[in-house]
């Protein structure tokens, strides 16, 4: 530890900064009081385009982003540049769906995906459902956050053994759940300038400055390339084949459909000002693919610079490399930007799974009557046990399985892509149509998984998310991503399962939307000003005033 104590002295400035722009949020852009979901989990759903364009970035783009793009790039090659087409076809995929959630969710006073669920197809149990599967596929997401600052801790050499080997990293997510509690998503949107501007800088940094050091980009590709014809593992190198395209290519697109079927992506844009400020954002955002594909070559760079993992946590790839390669005080900074990087989403996922709890779960079934205070305060509280369940994670649990749980969680989300983006276009599907279409695509993607090996590390199953198409009967090695395979189960069960359910004359829930709040914004009378006006919001079961048109 000694020889880093620089990097530390600047990790621990830069930390302790952010942390107190944390506290200080309450008091930024400040309503009368924090005690509703609107303001305390949504921000006052006020957010212009730069907040917003700082929040959804540093929301998406996570520490675990920054350390397992380039680590996957290290160990497979190609496959790990997946990432960055996805995250180039997602902004158009989405910009079609989320000013629609925006708009009505802003008529109707929703703080969940569930809510628009519950309201559009009157079905309590299918918005548990969405309620569930979001939380469960939320949990993992922010365990991982936690890697990204074990992995610089690794790196600095700050270890022990047993309690005092995790001690650094309780303090960090202690720090961060009282500043949520407090702050709520205000912080993370104050933060998240701060981390952003930190990783830009690192990044750039370093795609000037390493190559420089390693012979040029010419000798980088070479030697990863080199590696990789040394290897004997299948399918490796800086090109993709035959055997790895259509896994690569469904990979992204499934990865992109599911990127913002997540309740913390959505939180970020329902805090958004209006819908101007959601497209805005939508055509800026891409810029974070150009970071993003910087990131992933730092992988190339470690094998150029003959870096070794800790142990076998490739993880560490990215922070060894900067060790290596940078001054001392420029390290402690790039280190700092990848644990910053954990605070940003590990604070907005766990408000939006708390906030999942609270609206569709505590309020729909245990208290209908709850106050917008009780809402709240039942929130905070259960931001802080989600993030007491993601460090219990990383204490008591292999961190393997932590990855395994993610893995599983983008396949599950996925299954909300029924009743979620495409409900906000159709009310074709019945309700109980959605509900049998989700059950059979989580079984069929969970079974997958299972089946799914690594012959790398030995694992039997959850090896990855690559199927093999051999498993269908068909004579060939390609693989397919298992999340779009089970995607697809689920839209053909549910069609089916629609068909029967109208012709046994099961009966329709009720939809309390109507076709023009999909297309409502700011300035709207059926608006809410919510900063403003300080008014209690409609539950998710009321819909306000509205003409008499047929619902789409």
């Amino acid at each position: 530890m000694s020889e880093h104590v620089t990097e530390i002295i600047i990790f621990t400035v830069l930390f302790l900064t952010v942390s107190v722009m944390g506290f200080v949020a309450a008091r930024w852009r400040r309503p009368e009081n924090l005690d509703s979901l609107n303001e305390w989990g949504l921000g006052g759903r006020n957010f212009g385009s730069w907040i917003t364009w700082f929040l959804v970035g540093g929301d998406l783009y996570t520490a675990y982003t920054f350390v397992a793009v380039p680590a996957l790039v290290f160990g497979a090659g190609a496959m790990g540049f997946f990432a960055v087409p996805y995250t180039v076809i997602v902004y158009p995929i989405v910009f079609l769906v989320l000013l629609r959630l925006w708009s009505v969710s802003h008529v109707h006073g929703f703080v969940t995906p569930a809510d628009f669920v519950r309201a559009r197809f009157g079905s309590p149990t299918l918005a548990l459902l969405i309620a569930i599967t979001g939380i469960v596929a939320t949990m993992p997401y922010i365990a991982l956050q936690l890697v990204g600052i074990e992995a610089v801790l690794k790196s600095m050499g700050i270890t022990g053994t047993g309690f005092f080997s995790q001690l650094p990293i309780i303090i960090a997510f202690a720090i961060l759940a009282a500043y949520t509690y407090q702050s709520g998503l205000r912080a993370p949107a104050l933060i998240a300038f701060v981390k952003d501007t930190l990783i830009y800088i690192v990044i750039l940094v370093a795609i000037v400055y390493i190559p420089t050091r390693l012979g040029g980009w010419d000798s980088i590709f070479d030697k990863a390339q080199q590696k990789f014809t040394d290897s004997a593992a299948k399918g490796d190198g800086i090109l993709l084949n035959a055997g790895n395209q259509l896994q690569y290519v469904t990979l992204a697109l499934g990865s992109a459909l599911a990127l913002f079927l997540y309740p913390h992506s959505i939180t970020g844009v329902l805090a958004s000002r209006n819908r101007n400020v959601i497209k805005r954002n939508m055509s800026a955002l891409p810029a974070y693919s150009l970071l993003l594909g910087l990131i992933a070559i730092l992988g190339y760079m470690a094998i150029a610079a003959g870096t070794t993992p800790i142990g076998k946590d490739n993880n560490t790839i990215v922070p060894r490399l900067f060790d290596q390669m940078f001054p001392d005080w420029f390290t402690g900074v790039a280190y700092a930007a990848i644990a910053i990087g954990a605070l940003v989403p590990a604070a907005i996922m766990s408000i939006a799974a708390a906030n999942l709890f609270t609206r569709n779960i505590y309020r729909e079934y245990l208290k209908p009557d709850a106050t917008d205070a009780e809402e709240a305060r039942v929130s905070k509280l259960v931001s802080l046990a989600v993030k007491i369940g993601a460090v219990l994670c990383i204490i008591f649990l292999d961190l393997q399985f932590a990855i395994d749980l993610q893995l599983i969680g983008g396949v599950v989300i996925l299954q909300t892509l029924p009743s979620v983006a495409i409900g906000l276009y159709t009310r074709w599907f019945h309700r109980g149509g959605l509900v049998a279409g989700w059950v059979a695509g989580m079984a069929a993607g969970v079974m997958m998984l299972y089946t799914i090996p690594n012959p790398v590390s030995g694992k039997a199953h959850f090896g990855g998310s690559a199927f093999s198409l051999g498993n269908l009967g068909f004579d060939t090695t390609t693989t397919v991503y298992a999340g779009l395979l089970a995607l697809i189960v689920n839209l053909v069960v549910a069609a089916v399962a629609t068909v029967i359910c109208r012709r046994a004359g099961v009966a329709e829930g009720t939809d309390t939307t109507r076709p023009d709040h999909y297309l409502a914004d700011e300035g709207d009378p059926r608006v809410k000003d919510l900063e403003l006006d300080g008014t209690t919001a409609p539950s998710p079961t009321e819909a306000p005033p509205a003409p008499t048109t047929t619902a789409t």
